[in-house]
């Protein structure tokens, strides 16, 4: 596709996204969905902010020494650390970039950075031509640009685009702007800034009123040919252009807008599983496009429509975003040819799961529920990804009644030894957590818990994800089952087994508390 045909992606869930809240991730999830985003055929992964922090740097130097296909960047200040950080982060990746970035409405300049307009105009130039030197992919940010004068806009983009910027962002900061003026500033700006039309306009918009995605799309409409957005829309605040919406949107309305992406759309939904299970914030069930009801009908009318015609009530298939309709897919009877081959229709790169632990898990599971659904095979390739560790949960039972203390016994294998400890507790999942501290030595402060029912029925796999802190170490585990009660011991085990790990690499040792 030619230049004016086509809206680069440049997805920044890996470092706008990861700010929101209880959305962190360490550098092996950050590569996991660096390599599905890859997959869904990104042009652009923004993986972190090298200079942010340790973490940082080496999720951003990971990630780029594992992706081939897109252009990896790390984001910078205009200072020389910033970018002397950046550059060394990306030197590994097969196509390296920098993101600078610097404010420029009033209110910052005055109350945040303490500059004049002409200093800022210098230092993004300085720092624009100090990373040129080492990389070709020069992006330039002009922070509140919704908020900034339109005017020295247009000179602080010409010095940036002088300096050698190869792509000009026009961040919506705040969420502050509205499509009308966002399309005739974009326009304004491609048309007035010297060198403008030598660039490529990027459109980077946040959510606080609701409005990322129109912006976006009307940026497009202005000129851009740049989209920055995160899968599921998380980010700062109210989160950011949601990727799977601006795409849809620029796909299904190609009549209107004339521009589409290179995306495989058929990776939508995969890529925002993954996201989810990883960070552990369940997707809203009225979510656009992945959302648990985005193709369900359940008006009569609606499917008396549907079931004579899908276009009566369905402007795009499930399948052209990766979905399936909710039914029986495999069983118990099913062999390792027909998982696998539903596992790839499904999106899931089998190179990166041990598949036959996958498969005996599956026949496991095919053997206690009536129906397996494809929600329930995502949760299995999930757990795959579950770290090894000191700890193994091999025996749990739990009582429980409506007048007395729920307890729970449960053994566990710790480096080889098997500890058995009993435990009550204010319900029975914390009497099962306190049950594993005592098993485990370890103690840990849970900062967080959360249950997700993945199908529908009693038989339903529950999903549970905990997040806990030992010290400055935060790390989240996972677990799925049949039994909510087994699901949470697991998820709190694995959480152990992450914390053992994240020590490891911090050099220090999670001290045992005592059996």
């Amino acid at each position: 596709m030619k230049d004016k045909d086509w809206v680069r992606v440049f997805d920044t869930t890996l470092r706008d996204g990861e700010q929101s809240p209880g959305c962190t991730m360490n550098t092996e999830e950050k590569v996991a969905i660096a390599l599905q985003l890859e997959a869904l055929g990104v042009d652009v992964i923004e993986a972190g902010f090298a200079a942010a922090s340790l973490g940082d740097f080496e999720a951003v130097k990971n990630v780029s020494a594992a992706v081939r296909g897109p252009v990896v960047l790390s984001l910078a200040r205009t200072g020389e650390k910033d970018t002397d950080d950046a550059l060394r982060a990306v030197q590994g990746a097969a196509h390296p970039g920098i993101h600078v970035f610097i404010a420029t409405s009033d209110l910052h300049l005055e109350h945040k950075l303490g500059m004049s307009r002409a200093e800022v105009v210098d230092a993004a130039a300085w720092a624009v031509e100090r990373v040129k030197q080492h990389v070709d992919h020069v992006e330039f940010s002009a922070e509140d640009a919704s908020r900034s004068d339109r005017d020295y806009l247009c000179e602080v983009f010409a010095a940036a685009i002088a300096a050698g910027a190869t792509v000009c962002n026009v961040p919506d900061t705040t969420g502050y702007a509205v499509p009308e003026r966002t399309r005739e500033l974009f326009a304004f700006l491609g048309a007035n800034t010297e060198g403008g039309r030598d660039v490529v306009w990027s459109a980077h918009c946040h959510n606080d009123l609701g409005m990322a995605v129109a912006n976006t799309v009307a940026a497009v409409e202005g000129g851009a040919r740049q989209v920055e957005c995160t899968l599921n829309g998380i980010g700062e605040r109210a989160g950011n252009t949601s990727l799977e919406e601006v795409v849809m949107l620029l796909k299904t309305r190609a009549d209107h807008y004339g521009v589409d992406t290179r995306v495989n759309t058929e990776q939508i939904y995969p890529c925002s599983q993954l996201l989810a299970r990883t960070i552990g914030v369940t997707i809203s069930p009225t979510k656009p496009i992945v959302g648990d009801n985005a193709f369900a009908h359940e008006a009569g009318i609606h499917q008396d429509g549907v079931l004579k015609n899908k276009l009566t009530y369905e402007i795009m298939t499930p399948q052209s975003v990766g979905r399936v309709s909710n039914t029986l897919v495999l069983g118990k009877h099913s062999g390792r040819a027909a998982l696998a081959d539903r596992l790839k229709t499904l999106g899931v790169n089998l190179e990166h799961i041990d598949f036959s632990d996958v498969f005996v898990r599956f026949k496991a599971l095919a053997d206690k529920k009536k129906k397996v659904y494809d929600e329930d095979l995502y949760t299995l390739v999930a757990d795959d990804s579950e770290v090894e560790g000191a700890f193994e949960l091999k025996d749990l039972s739990v009582s429980s009644s409506l007048g007395g203390e729920p307890s729970a016994q449960l053994c566990v294998l710790v480096n080889g030894e098997l500890r058995s400890a009993d435990s009550g507790g204010d319900g029975a999942v914390d009497a099962c957590f306190a049950a594993i501290k005592k098993a485990t030595g370890l103690s840990p402060r849970l900062e967080s818990y959360q249950v997700k029912g993945i199908t529908g029925g009693t038989d339903a796999i529950g999903e549970v994800t905990c997040m806990v802190r030992q010290a400055d170490l935060v790390v989240r585990g996972h677990g799925s089952h049949t039994d909510i009660i087994m699901a949470s011991a697991l998820a709190f085990v694995d959480a152990l087994n992450r914390l053992q790990a994240a020590a490891r690499r911090a050099g220090t040792v999670p001290r045992e508390t005592g059996p």
